[in-house]
């Protein structure tokens, strides 16, 4: 399992609509907004790194009033 979280800046006052499309997604495993200079963060669960690109860059990018991402991709193994 590929987890990652995802930082969103959304457009001021959007932050609802937004939430609303992430929940959709089945990926998104949890999305809790935030204070400070992004404005969500999201939770994603991908069964592979391919899995993870499309959600992220494909459907979390795409919703509309979203700004920008910044995404931390969990290592799975660390010595």
């Amino acid at each position: 399992m590929i987890i990652a979280y995802t930082l969103l800046a959304c457009d001021s006052g959007s932050e609802n609509s937004v939430m609303e499309q992430l929940k959709a997604i089945p990926s998104v495993k949890e999305a809790h907004g935030l204070f400070g200079p992004y404005d969500i963060l999201v939770k994603v669960e991908s069964s592979s790194v391919n899995d993870q690109r499309e959600t992220i860059a494909f459907k979390i990018r795409k919703i509309p009033h979203v700004r920008s991402t910044l995404t931390l991709t969990c290592i799975e193994v660390q010595e």
